[in-house]
């Protein structure tokens, strides 16, 4: 028997069947007594509800049905459970999602530092090694290879065994082959390393999916731009990195520096919590209570009073029994099919071709600024070799001053993001680069290059980021980080195919044919947000996959 002196929450491991109320209890104003799971008493209506496996709530209930029941006041009337969006509304944005922002973001600098740099160290392999142009691409394509399967592997990591085990592998991973491929005796063993690298940079969705469970719904696309602003950073950094570092040190210097952000992901893996909204998906709400406390303290701010539930059982109906039948039917059921249920497959089928389009003009922007930088004259003329190529400061200015690119990208993206919604925005960013990317069709001058690039570059990157915010929006709890795995999978097979296109035809002198494949790719990319059934905007993230037939 348990005793309470007002709203009152317990724990134990079996639901208790007997409670009391002493006499003295200033909210109930007498002694009542429950046998029962929901139970309405003479009077007063008292609620208690199994919520999960673990836990009851007791609270009074907001009507009655009994005949002459006196007036309650509406503050006697308020239950004592609330969930989590209102606990992070409360909260508010503070110093807690700070702590989070600056982790989640030294993952994605980690991811565009180890992404970047093939822009510079193919080209400087190339004569080193002697190597062909399709040897040179298969560096890159190796590496998009293992982000496919990583992408899968740690979303399903995270969604089962939590966000932080797939930042813990993923950074092991990556750090370690990145430190060693800076000493790979050979062109087998750096593609062997480089593909355990992109396994571990595949974790990057999750940092995405992480961070937004902590964001309140109010202007969260504004944070998740500024979120994005560190991919900007990181691939600022990298080409700053390997201006200094690869004319007086070589490449093998520019790879054992890259991996130092991914070994700080390590380090500090320790400090940062949990996401509340997969603990409360997974009915750890002890663990996910003690995560929001710690929030509330850093921002100086109070929770709710009473007891977090899961949006998804904050009723007093059958919640509960529809739960633990939703709990089997997500056992016996893949994730792909799931994906593909009939109230998912409308919004996953135009997300699949939107991140293989995505991702496949991005990276071939990418890795474009540096062959159209090394091949400066028209096709067939050889002003410089390869190797002379990469001790010229013009590779580093270009692709420097088209990484710039993306900063106004980002800031264009964060004044009508929340203004006008993701699927607009991203309308407008694919039209527009789309156009800027068509000049080059035919061959320009440097400077006509550069500018043409940069004007894509700023669109394109701005497109992947809000793709990027828009589909851990869409997904819900349970399925977020792998459904937004399999996507960027899907989309790392765009990665794989794009340095085919973009070193391979413009070094054999297919430069018109490599731009009207990264034409249809931006094409196809805009027809599937299109598409795309529904605005997230402003919308509250859902937990269950029943929810997305509701919207």
């Amino acid at each position: 028997m348990k005793s309470f002196s007002a709203i009152s929450v317990g724990w134990t491991v079996v639901p208790p069947t007997d409670i009391t109320f002493p006499s003295s209890s200033s909210y109930f104003g007498r002694e009542f007594r429950s046998t029962s799971h929901v139970h309405s008493l003479i009077r007063d209506r008292l609620v208690i509800s199994n919520r999960n496996a673990s836990c009851f709530v007791v609270q009074r209930a907001s009507n009655s049905t009994e005949k002459g029941e006196h007036e309650r006041s509406p503050a006697k009337d308020e239950g004592v459970s609330y969930t989590l969006d209102e606990a992070l509304s409360t909260i508010g944005f503070g110093n807690f999602q700070f702590i989070v922002l600056a982790y989640a973001g030294l993952g994605w600098v980690a991811e565009a530092m180890e992404m970047m740099l093939l822009s510079f160290v193919g080209p400087a392999i190339q004569p080193e090694w002697g190597l062909s142009s399709g040897e040179e691409s298969f560096i890159s394509t190796v590496a998009f290879a293992g982000m496919l399967v990583g992408a899968y592997l740690w979303g399903v990591v995270s969604d089962n065994y939590g966000r932080k085990k797939g930042f813990l592998g993923a950074s092991i991973l990556t750090t370690g082959a990145g430190f060693l491929s800076a000493f790979a005796p050979n062109y087998a063993s750096l593609l062997i390393l480089r593909c355990f690298i992109g396994i571990g940079l595949g974790c990057g969705h999750v940092f995405t999916s992480w961070f937004l469970e902590f964001v309140p719904t109010q202007k969260r696309g504004t944070w998740m731009v500024v979120f994005a602003t560190f991919w900007t950073v990181g691939t600022i950094i990298e080409a700053s990195l390997a201006w200094s570092i690869m004319p007086r040190f070589g490449w093998r210097w520019l790879l054992g520096l890259s991996a130092f952000p991914s070994l700080l992901v390590l380090l500090f893996y320790g400090n940062v919590p949990e996401s509340p909204r997969y603990l409360c998906m997974k009915d750890r709400l002890t663990e996910a209570r003690y995560v929001l406390e710690r929030g509330s303290t850093l921002n100086q701010r109070e929770l709710p009073i009473g007891m977090l539930v899961s949006d998804q059982i904050n009723k007093v109906d059958n919640e509960f029994h529809s739960l633990e039948t939703m709990d089997d039917h997500r056992t016996t059921v893949s994730s792909i099919s799931m994906l593909l249920s009939p109230q998912l497959i409308k919004t996953t089928l135009p997300l699949w071709a939107l991140y293989f389009g995505n991702t496949f003009s991005y990276y071939g922007i990418v890795l474009l600024t540096s062959q159209l930088s090394i091949s400066k004259g028209e096709c067939g003329t050889v002003i410089a070799s390869q190797l002379e190529s990469i001790q010229d400061s013009s590779l580093y200015t270009n692709v420097f001053v088209t990484s710039l690119a993306e900063l106004p990208g980002l800031g264009l993206a964060a004044i009508i993001l929340d203004r006008l919604g993701r699927k607009i925005s991203m309308k407008i960013m694919f039209l527009a680069g789309f156009i800027l990317l068509l000049p080059l069709i035919v061959h320009q001058n440097q400077i006509m290059t550069t500018t043409f690039l940069f004007g894509a570059r700023m669109f394109i990157s701005a497109s992947f980021i809000i793709a990027c915010i828009y589909a851990p929006e869409v997904y819900p709890t349970n399925l977020r980080a792998r459904g937004v795995g399999i996507a960027t999978a899907i989309g790392r097979t765009g990665g794989m195919v794009c340095p085919v296109i973009a070193i391979g035809l413009v070094a054999n002198c297919n430069q018109t044919l490599a731009i009207m494949l990264f034409e249809v790719a931006i094409l196809v990319s805009g027809l599937s947000v299109v598409m795309l059934p529904f605005e997230t905007k402003g919308r509250e993230l859902i937990d269950d996959v029943e929810q997305s037939s509701n919207i």
